[in-house]
């Protein structure tokens, strides 16, 4: 019996046109974590768009296998291929946690939701 936690990822990059393969070398760099994480890559998705833009295909097709219980972890670069706002980052990472799924990165390590949060919170002091 396979007891792999089954993850999606998710890739994105703000150029118009990807001239010198960013995406593939980025979904490359995702797909070696996920093995070493030893994960089982069931799904991916990507975007050619700006990160403030958070209307993307690439995403919905991301939270869409959340929801529909098929991942337990998403795997992106960094939180901004996420969204560029933190706010934003931070809704999208609750959606996800209430399916069920964590968000990893190889820059950042897990991505929480209390993390994030922070780094939109003003500093008290």
């Amino acid at each position: 019996m396979d007891t792999k936690r089954k993850a999606w990822l998710y890739c994105r990059i703000d150029a118009p046109e990807d001239t010198h393969g960013a995406l593939k070398k980025q979904k490359e760099k995702l797909d070696g974590y996920a093995r070493q994480m030893d994960f089982e890559v069931v799904g991916a998705s990507e975007d050619l768009s700006s990160g403030l833009d958070y209307n993307r295909a690439g995403l919905k097709d991301a939270m869409a296998a959340a929801k529909a219980g098929e991942v337990e972890a998403l795997i992106v670069h960094s939180a901004i291929r996420i969204d560029r706002d933190t706010a934003k980052t931070v809704d999208f990472l609750r959606q996800l946690n209430d399916c069920g799924v964590k968000v990893y990165s190889p820059l950042e390590g897990e991505i929480s939701v209390e993390r994030q949060a922070k780094l939109s919170s003003p500093l008290l002091g």
